[in-house]
């Protein structure tokens, strides 16, 4: 996938010039003189200047965009075809339920990510990791770390809004929404950014590098076995996803960037138990189930046996329909403002919410922006019971208290208790 490409120049508000001859990028930087003290503090990624003592502390920002060269562009198209090829999304068997999940989260990212519950080998890291290929692109400022959004200001880095209220003009570029996977044994500093050594060895400053989440900002954060994953990682994760900001206190250095990601998570239930608090966060839950019917199972093994056999070739033979879903997700994203739905609606969605003892809004928030995604997948502007019987399932099935004594499933009780509030 398409990656942002920008070079680095020298600070600006650096207290003493720093060497040009660093190859990697410098952020954010503090550097101390003598004499009086000024540092800055930040308050939801806006840095306000505050005095300190003896010493003189000062932000740098060094990060500066610059223009794409042809060189530039063929090696990152270069570096995209040399990537290992993906499975494409298009020629997976069955498993519609996640299917639909993880295309209405392209279409609406404020849906809030999806969970995949599932048996062992039924295609959940393929499918995540084939919506590679279907990512829509955005608008991002060239050369920043975070993806920032040059026309949101909640979805902008520090440096991108100093640069606005100095009234610069911002260097925009497309880009695709970015996959960035969480492995189990990552640590802490490499999730949430940590100090620079080697600039601090090299040049002495402080110098911030961002991590995983900055990355994943504006994009997607995959976690596979998610039900295995540390628990200090959680909770990063759970401190992300609650404010949409990651903020990084250690050594002395503050700082704030956006962090607003779809989190999509798989597992397997018989690994362990989610964690509640980490479980509401997600905004919709697909149960996945092994298929059991005998043509279908063959149908998978000889397509997968051809996609090991020769990738390209069976990639070309699905370019016709992945180009057509692409499209149809690109209309939807862009439709989905226009999509109306009935105040009736709503209302009877938030009785189905209250007669389930769901605890919270997050329900009826979820199931209304995913039944109107819905309606704008299937190129309507008006949100139907249909779509809402699709989707409800799905966005509450998680958030239903546990009855140890209870052997239906919970999606079946979100499904009979629809239809006695609908009929």
């Amino acid at each position: 996938m398409a990656a942002l490409l920008g070079t680095s120049s020298a600070a600006v508000l650096a207290s003493r010039p720093l060497s040009s001859h660093s190859s990697k990028p410098q952020i954010h930087s503090l550097s101390t003189n003598p004499g009086q003290s000024y540092g800055r503090k930040y308050y939801g990624g806006i840095s306000v200047v505050v005095k300190k003592g003896r010493s003189r502390l000062r932000v740098a920002i060094s990060n500066v965009a610059t223009e794409i060269t042809p060189a530039q562009e063929q090696a990152r198209k270069l570096a995209s075809e040399s990537q290992r090829p993906v499975y494409p999304f298009s020629a997976i068997v069955g498993q519609d339920e996640m299917k639909l999940c993880l295309l209405l989260n392209v279409i609406d990212p404020k849906i809030g990510g999806v969970m995949i519950m599932g048996d062992r080998g039924t295609g959940k890291s393929t499918t995540v990791r084939s919506l590679v290929d279907l990512l829509p692109e955005i608008k991002v400022v060239s050369g920043d770390p975070f993806n920032s959004d040059p026309e949101d200001p909640e979805s902008m880095g520090m440096e991108v809004r100093e640069k606005v209220v100095r009234g610069d003009q911002l260097p925009v570029m497309m880009t695709k929404i970015n996959m960035v996977d969480l492995p189990l044994g990552a640590t802490e500093d490499r999730v949430c950014g940590t100090i620079d050594i080697e600039k601090a060895l090299t040049e002495g400053v402080k110098a911030f590098e961002p991590g995983l989440l900055a990355k994943a900002n504006r994009g997607i954060l995959y976690v596979d076995e998610v039900n295995l994953l540390d628990d200090h990682l959680v909770d990063v994760l759970l401190d992300s996803a609650a404010s949409g900001w990651n903020t990084v206190e250690r050594e002395g250095i503050s700082i704030s960037h956006p962090a607003r990601f779809i989190l999509i998570g798989s597992g397997n239930p018989e690994e362990g138990e989610l964690r509640p608090q980490l479980l509401d966060r997600f905004g919709m839950h697909a149960q996945v189930g092994t298929v059991r019917d005998a043509e279908l199972r063959v149908k998978i093994v000889e397509e997968r046996a051809r996609f090991d056999q020769n990738p390209k070739d069976f990639r070309d033979s699905y370019k016709a329909e992945q180009d057509k879903l692409q499209e149809q997700i690109s209309s939807a994203r862009n439709s989905l403002s226009s999509v109306q739905m009935d105040h009736d609606l709503r209302v009877k969605i938030s009785k189905v919410c209250a007669e389930l003892n769901v605890d919270g809004l997050r329900g009826d928030i979820v199931t209304n922006r995913a039944a109107k995604a819905l309606a704008a997948l299937k190129g309507r502007n008006e949100v139907t019971s249909e779509d809402i019987a699709t989707v409800i399932p799905n966005c509450l099935r998680h958030r239903l208290r546990k009855d140890p004594l209870e052997s239906i499933d919970s999606g079946l009780l979100v499904i009979e208790k629809f239809y006695e509030v609908f009929s």
